[in-house]
Order: structure tokens, then sequence, then C-alpha cells
């Protein structure tokens, strides 16, 4: 049997059957295999090989979900693929600004993963909204708090380029809660997120699809108020990387994993006009947790980035 024959019948065996307890660590290796490969494949562009005044970044977006609820959102039009040069959002940070002048950009970001894999000297500005608007309760930074601060940027620096990074429709899904999606205090080292449980079929792809889709409606929607509030010709909406549901026997995004359901994501291009209607709050209130010590690695355990 062929190495690729293997991970063929491997990944068939997960998605039947599931694997859990001792059988995890198999999964575990098998992952690992699919990283041997990824490490020694040269995938994906980088953004910068394309035009674009303002680059909207949907966290883990998959392509066949966007065209799902295109025809609700007047400004997203055709739905194009593109080749995302990470599987993972700090890999997908560094291949795309690790080695880059970035001194052009404006970067507004909601994903926790920037304090180490993005270098603020190398920005016009590097906004990390998660830093102080990070809601304890449900586990993750709401929309509206990047909406707001990318709006309050574009209008004072009129960048070149802005990048505006949301957490959604990356889990936990804000409009459509499941079990494993956020995680509190108590819970950190002793969480079963949303991939887990669906691996292990605790819960069911249909259910798990219905909540990342509300999840994509729910971000969409700010996206629209951006779309509204900033002066761009080339607006092009994206993700960092894609979610697997099974396919390959993987779910999640695993890093160095360049399955195609890791690897394409949107490309969706509109243009925005600022009407001048909203005005951002800005108003940063103490964290809830203020006073607890909450390292960054605990925010990204919550989001599932272990």
């Amino acid at each position: 049997m062929t190495l690729h024959d293997w991970l063929v019948e491997t990944g068939e065996r997960v998605r039947t059957e599931g694997w859990s307890g001792a059988e995890k660590s198999a999964y575990e290796f098998y992952k690992g295999l699919l990283r041997r490969v990824g490490e020694r494949t040269d995938y994906g562009e980088s953004v910068y090989d394309r035009e674009w005044d303002v680059l909207v970044v949907l966290d883990g977006c998959r392509v066949d979900l966007m065209r799902e609820v295109a025809d609700e959102y007047a400004f997203v039009g055709r739905v194009g693929r593109f080749e995302s040069a990470g599987t993972r959002s700090d890999e997908w940070m560094r291949a795309n600004f690790g080695d880059r002048d970035c001194s052009d950009t404006v970067h507004v970001t909601a994903n926790p993963n920037s304090a180490d894999h993005l270098d603020a000297d190398e920005f016009a500005l590097l906004d990390e909204v998660w830093r102080d608007a990070w809601d304890d309760d449900r586990g993750t930074v709401p929309a509206r708090a990047v909406t707001d601060r990318a709006v309050a940027a574009a209008r004072d620096r009129d960048p070149e380029r802005l990048v505006v990074h949301y957490m959604q429709p990356h889990f936990p899904s804000l409009p459509d809660p499941l079990p494993g999606g956020a995680m509190s205090r108590d819970e950190f080292g002793d969480r079963v997120g949303v991939w887990e449980r669906l691996r292990r079929g605790d819960l069911s792809g249909d259910r798990v699809w219905r909540s990342f889709r509300a999840n994509l409606r729910y971000v969409l929607d700010d996206v629209a108020l951006l779309l509204d509030s900033v002066d761009a010709d080339r607006v092009v909406l994206t993700a960092d990387h894609g979610n697997a549901f099974g396919e390959w026997g993987v779910y999640g995004h695993p890093d160095r994993v360049p399955i195609r359901a890791l690897r394409e994501v949107p490309w969706v291009v509109t243009s925005a006009r600022d009407t001048g209607d909203h005005d951002p709050d800005l108003a940063r209130p103490a964290p809830a947790n203020a006073g607890a010590d909450v390292s960054v690695s605990e925010r990204l355990d919550a989001l599932g980035y272990t």
C-alpha cells in the first residue's frame, strides 16, 4: 500500500468510525503525517500578490459557506477562490506579513495570534482589538468592536492599504452557540471544542454547519456597515484559512495540512463608500475580568488554537 492510499484509507476510517480515548493519539499521528506533506509542499499565494485597498479577513470561512449566503448580501456577488498561504491563522500571518515591509498597511485584528506573529513596527498601524475588546462571557471579540476600530483608523489615517481581520465565522458562534464553542477561565486546560465534538460524533455535521453559517451572517451584517463607512475602490473579502468537516479525516484547521478544505478560501471583490452616517464607538471598557492575569495562550485556547 502506498502512503497516499494509506492516508486516504485512514482518513476514511476517521470520518466513518471516529477515534476517541487512546486512539486519539493515532489521529494526532495522522495529522502529523499530513503536516510532513505540507512542509514539503509549496502552496498558497501572498495576499499582496493581488490588488486591493481594503482586505476583509473572515476568519476560517469556507468557499462553499460563503456561496450559500452570497445571494443575501448585495455586496458579495461572485465568490471566487483563492489559495491561502496558510491553513491556520498563525501560519497565514507569518506567510503574508513576516517578510514584508508593511509600512503602507494599517492592520486591525481581532485574532490573538498577532501577539507572536505580527510586528507592530512593520505596519503603519497595528491595532490589536482583542487586547481590550475581548468578551470573556462569549469567548471571542464581537464584530462591532472590529468594525468601529477599522472605520476610525480608515478615517484618521487614510491608509494605502487596510486589513480588517474579524474573528467570525470562526467558532464560537455568537448567534448560535454550540457546546465547546467558548471557554470560561474555569475550563482552561479541560475544554472539549466544537471540532473534537464533531469528530467523535457528539455534534452532527448539520448542526455545526448551521451554527457556522449563522456566525458568517452575523459578521457579514457588520461588514455591510464597514462598507458604508470607509472609502475604497477595491475591497476584497477573503479568509486566512478554511475549516475541515471531515475531508481527509480532518476536522477544524490544523496548521501545515494543505488539503483543499483548508487552503482554498473565498475571494470576493467589491467596493466601499463612506456615507458618514456611522459614528464608531471607541470607548474601551475595562474587561469583565479586570485584574486577572489572562494570557495570550488562554485567549488562543478559548478559540481552539491548541
